[in-house]
């Protein structure tokens, strides 16, 4: 390699100053100005697409989002066992929440708004893991109270 280059730069001595440029483009074969670099790696063109593979996009986008909802609706679902106490009225909260899972999920089933949907769908996982965590943490409250510890943190 190095001698390469030192052949390369005997070369560039011998054909003058205004050959120099063209030999080293020959050697690394890359851009000359920091336009061309930024046109060839950083600057992405946009692909033009047609109206097939655009459908094609969209429908995976649905599908996607599809899986996700269902999957959400199976973990609230799951997630709804843990809650066997009575309300008030004496109604389990299990079959509540279940009922209000079921009719957020009808209200918002024709949103077509990407945003939206996936905003909904974070929202939901974030409801999902607050009230699981908050059950735990009242369960294990509980667990320390029949000890005897009083919730010293142990």
């Amino acid at each position: 390699m190095a001698t390469t280059i030192q052949k390369w730069g005997s070369l560039s001595k011998t054909f003058g100053r205004k050959n120099v440029v063209s030999i080293r483009r020959l050697l690394h074969d890359g851009p000359d100005t920091l336009e061309e670099l930024l046109d060839r790696h950083v600057v992405k063109r946009e692909k033009s697409l047609d109206d097939d593979e655009e459908e094609l996009l969209a429908r995976q986008r649905l599908l996607t989002t599809r899986r996700e909802a269902l999957s959400l609706y199976r973990d609230i679902i799951r997630a709804t066992r843990f809650f066997m106490w009575p309300d008030s009225r004496g109604v389990l909260w299990r079959d509540i929440l279940r009922e209000n899972a079921r009719k957020e999920f009808e209200e918002a089933r024709f949103e077509k708004d990407p945003e939206t949907v996936n905003r909904l769908l974070i929202g939901g996982r974030d409801a999902v893991q607050s009230a699981l965590e908050k059950l735990a943490e009242k369960q294990r409250q509980q667990i320390e109270k029949e000890r005897g510890g009083g919730g010293d943190g142990r």
